[in-house]
């Protein structure tokens, strides 16, 4: 059995709904919950009707929010040339070629997210087995191969995030933190929500969106009507 701390169930029977409620109304339920001394990250959690199993109905992508996530983003690069010196310029934290890859092949992951130039993939794939699994490997699919490099550092930089499904058909994405207002959370929520939507994948039959929980850090889920 998992173990809750005496803090958690105190505020999990301020959950006043087991049932989903209005997004608005969830959020100042969350709000409730600012109750540590670090700030909190607001994650939302979605649960998809697709198949995992299934290639072609595997969700991933990025969409920038409009107010970032309140933390400060580690941005790799791979890129060579004039691609490397613009993805300096536009404030990438590393940039490399096969020296990145090399270093990252010994065990260096300190980034966030990783973008590459199309023409750098055949350094960046076979890192795929260490990128991979920990949902850092560059795809066109997410936004993170781009000719734009700049542009995409940048992005990135000011809040863009990642996103892709787990084997259970899930997808959680950070979109603030607790100290953020109301209005903010709601509309990085809303701008999560919406572009998800966008990306449902043609094979995918029947209800698309499940079920949306959002939380805090420490804090109970708060069920959200899809």
């Amino acid at each position: 059995m998992r173990y809750q701390s005496k803090r958690f169930r105190a505020l999990s029977g301020k959950v006043k709904s087991v049932e989903p409620i209005p997004l608005v109304d969830a959020l100042k339920q969350l709000k409730l919950f600012n109750t540590t001394k670090f700030n909190q990250s607001v994650e939302v959690s979605t649960n998809l009707g697709i198949d995992p199993r299934q290639s072609d109905q595997n969700v991933r992508g990025s969409v920038a929010l409009p107010h970032g996530i309140g933390k400060t983003v580690r941005v790799a690069v791979f890129a060579q040339g004039e691609n490397a010196e613009k993805a300096t310029a536009a404030g990438a934290d590393i940039v490399g070629g096969d020296d990145l890859a090399q270093r990252i092949k010994a065990g260096f992951m300190d980034f966030d997210v990783a973008l590459a130039t199309p023409d750098m993939m055949g350094v960046v794939g076979p890192l795929g087995r260490i990128l991979g699994p920990r949902g850092l490997m560059p795809s066109p699919r997410s936004g993170t191969v781009t000719t734009d490099i700049a542009s995409g550092v940048r992005e990135f930089k000011a809040g863009k995030i990642e996103f892709r499904n787990d084997k259970g058909g899930n997808v959680a994405a950070p979109v603030g933190k607790l100290s953020f207002s109301e209005t903010e959370l709601l509309e990085n929520i809303q701008t999560f929500l919406n572009h998800l939507r966008t990306v449902k994948p043609p094979a995918a039959k029947g209800t698309y969106i499940r079920s949306i929980t959002i939380s805090a850090t420490m804090s109970p889920g708060i069920r959200v009507i899809a």
